[in-house]
């Protein structure tokens, strides 16, 4: 025992020292425009709502009537009692509205990658991964019997040139928006790598609801079609839960064996009920996204001026500073300014590579990311000169 715990408490100090240490922050009033906590109010920049859906009333009031006809929870796993019908309509609706024969639920979009991975892989097997993958798919690949490579970011030529070292069957892995960057990956052209007999994985937790003409996503923007799209519900849905969109074939064999999904509880029926709902105002409401483009064009307008400011197409925006301790100098400047901002440090991203993670959302107004613009400036003349 005294083992462990020096080891812990070692690793702690460290953390502590590099100024990586992460805390938790209570929030009292949900993840809303306006954060408060202890009664100060900021204007959020920290949220993957992108589409202002986590507290519309048409949801909320949607999820309060899932809760009075199904009931709290599931009570059992989908193989036992669990799966209901609001479970089976939402699985319809997604196959639907992003053109798969199958979709697999999961409790988040974490053990949806996971159960992907440690499922579909065996020794012997060769898994590719974009080298900025999310931790989820990392992880299940260091810690699944394939033998792992990862390809440089983005790097189409290096994904060939790994992928062609041997003659035999690879699983290809990436995701649609980088969390961390906001930038896309460039799917059409990872299509034309993929090889038969190849497997062919994108991780949409970031472009679903936020990309293409009804929110389908990055591969309907791409207009390419992956053997496997993660479908993530916690970020532009406005809710939390994921699916696995494949073939019926794959989704027999996951339903079957996916243990993430064989032996976890099922999502409640009522949070299935109003994620269906939630999907209906994706699909519709085309002003949500509309809204994201506009502000996105603003935000650039008054940010290009930051060295360090890195342009996307995507509602996540980063502003590069370096170190870990300029990052949290930052952050902690836009709070007491009424502006929340998220310090992001290794080993969340490289090292020399901390930043400023400001993410938009439609309930934003040009006039927040003025004040926002205005205070960073402050913050630069003061840190900067």
């Amino acid at each position: 025992m005294q083992a462990f715990r020096t080891r812990i408490r070692s690793q702690l100090e460290q953390r502590r020292e590099n100024q990586l240490n992460r805390q938790l922050n209570v929030v009292t009033r949900g993840n809303q425009l306006m954060i408060e906590q202890h009664g100060d109010l900021w204007v959020n920049f920290s949220s993957n709502n992108y589409l202002g859906l986590a507290n519309d009333s048409s949801l909320i009031e949607a999820w309060q009537n899932g809760l009075t006809l199904f009931g709290a929870g599931s009570s059992a796993s989908s193989l036992v009692t669990g799966f209901s019908t609001p479970h089976l309509m939402l699985e319809h609706q997604l196959c639907d509205w992003l053109g798969y024969e199958r979709a697999i639920l999961f409790n988040s979009g974490f053990s949806a990658n996971q159960a992907m991975l440690f499922t579909l892989l065996e020794k012997g097997d060769r898994l590719l991964q974009d080298k900025l993958n999310h931790a989820s798919l990392i992880e299940a690949g260091m810690l699944s019997s394939a033998s792992m490579t990862r390809f440089k970011h983005n790097d189409v030529q290096d994904l060939n040139r790994k992928l062609h070292r041997e003659n035999t069957p690879a699983f290809i892995v990436t995701e649609g928006v980088f969390s961390m960057d906001g930038d896309c990956a460039p799917l059409s052209d990872i299509a034309l790598q993929i090889r038969d007999g190849d497997l062919w994985a994108v991780d949409d937790a970031h472009g679903l609801g936020v990309m293409e003409g009804e929110g389908r996503g990055s591969c309907a923007a791409a207009q390419v079609k992956p053997d496997l799209l993660i479908a993530t519900f916690g970020k532009a849905l406005g809710m939390s839960g994921a699916a696995i969109m494949c073939n019926a074939e794959l989704g027999e064999y996951l339903t079957q064996c996916a243990r993430h999904h064989v032996y976890s509880t099922a999502m409640p029926p009522a949070q299935a009920y109003a994620l269906s709902h939630a999907i209906t105002l994706v699909q519709t409401q085309q002003w949500r996204r509309d809204r994201l483009d506009e502000l996105s064009e603003h935000f650039h307008h008054r940010f290009r001026q930051f060295s360090g400011c890195v342009e996307t197409t995507t509602p996540i925006k980063p502003v590069i500073l370096g170190d870990a301790e300029s990052a949290l100098n930052c952050a902690q400047f836009m709070r007491e300014n009424g502006q929340w901002v998220s310090a992001i440090r290794p080993p969340t991203v490289a090292k020399g590579t901390a930043r400023i993670r400001i993410t938009l959302t439609a309930l934003h107004q040009p006039t927040h990311i003025d004040a926002l613009a205005q205070k960073f400036e402050q913050w630069m003349d003061v840190y900067h000169g």
